[in-house]
């Protein structure tokens, strides 16, 4: 056999895409602060994990004062820093719905050979833009419809009909966040889920995302 006959299989990636409420109102309890560890955790995480089958892409996208794609959808283990969230203006759901959207349609950032997308939703309000029509064209998409969505719910003024309704697995639950270390219980759960699909001989198999107890010296606060 000649040595052009080998051919070598490059992983397929693997897009996680983080959709992160950065509204005025994430800057009290310590919310913010959260977030921004647990998405730097995660992120740390999945940059350890083997490449074998699957290469794991994380992609952030901000809606507070502007919608940013605050880190554009990017092979972990080449992420060095993640420039802080921070937390101001309103909450332009439906812009990052879009954004996503647009996101996700795009062959030449997201190719055909990609694993299903993993897509987090988190906020701890109400959209202060038409958020029902980019929903709706998203549900109605054909990559949209087919990527595993998860939703968290923080504190108790989250919207949480809006969070249930972006959730397309009707066995996996909403979470919610009553205090700063279940954002940090949450992010575990979904970096577990993830990592076992690389591990799996399917990865494009979801895997559900299950809650774990943390150690009670974590830091535990009110919203």
């Amino acid at each position: 056999m000649a040595l052009n006959d080998f051919v070598v299989n490059s992983p397929r990636p693997l897009p996680v895409i983080i959709l992160c409420d950065t509204s005025g109102s994430m800057s009290v309890d310590g919310k913010i602060e959260a977030l921004n560890e647990a998405v730097k955790q995660m992120i740390a995480t999945f940059a350890k994990e083997s490449r074998i089958r699957a290469e794991i892409q994380v992609g952030l996208i901000t809606f507070g004062k502007s919608v940013d794609r605050h880190l554009p959808l990017t092979a972990a283990r080449d992420v060095t820093a993640i420039i802080p969230m921070r937390a101001e203006g309103q909450t332009p759901l439906g812009e990052a719905l879009n954004q996503v959207h647009l996101l996700l349609e795009d062959k030449e950032i997201i190719p055909s050979r990609a694993y299903r997308p993993v897509i987090v939703l988190v906020s701890d309000g109400y959209a202060t833009d038409d958020w029902e029509s980019p929903m709706k064209a998203l549900n109605l998409s054909a990559r949209g419809s087919k990527a595993s969505r998860i939703s968290m719910a923080i504190g108790q003024d989250a919207d949480r009909p809006m969070l249930k309704d972006f959730i397309n697995d009707p066995e996996a639950p909403l979470f919610e966040a009553q205090h700063a270390r279940d954002i940090h219980k949450f992010f575990r759960a979904v970096t577990m889920s993830v990592t076992t699909r690389t591990r799996s001989a399917n990865p494009e198999l979801t895997a559900p995302v299950q809650i774990q107890a943390l150690p009670e010296d974590d830091e535990e606060l009110d919203f």
